[in-house]
């Protein structure tokens, strides 16, 4: 059973920075999307970022323009680069791996985001 390991959650201030990776146990074959999701106490998860196997990428608007996916093919690792964080950022943060090759899309168990105010 593939695993998806994060890493890189934690405790910052407001205005801070942080860089999430995810990374599969094993390979995963035909990779279609690749992304980052959240969910706050008390409220839904919701997607924050994905990156697509042709290059396009998508942000939700809470984040655009202070979070960046990023990914290496080579290793199918995905990231994503946290900066100018807010107490609304706070979350617990999954990552997950779409593949079309065997129908299946892949989670991380989540790592802990806190930014304090």
């Amino acid at each position: 059973q593939v695993q998806l390991v994060e890493s890189g959650g934690g405790l910052v201030q407001a205005g801070g920075s942080l860089r999430l990776s995810c990374a599969p146990s094993e390979n995963i074959p035909g990779i279609y999307a690749m992304g980052w999701s959240r969910q706050a106490p008390g409220k839904e998860r919701e997607s924050v970022a994905t990156i697509w196997n042709d290059g396009r990428i998508n942000y939700s608007d809470s984040v655009k323009g202070r979070f960046t996916i990023s990914r290496d093919n080579a290793k199918s690792t995905v990231f994503l680069q946290m900066s100018s964080l807010k107490p609304e950022d706070t979350g617990v943060y999954y990552c997950n791996i779409y593949s079309w090759a065997r129908g299946a899309n892949y989670w991380g168990q989540g790592t802990q985001v806190t930014v304090s105010s």
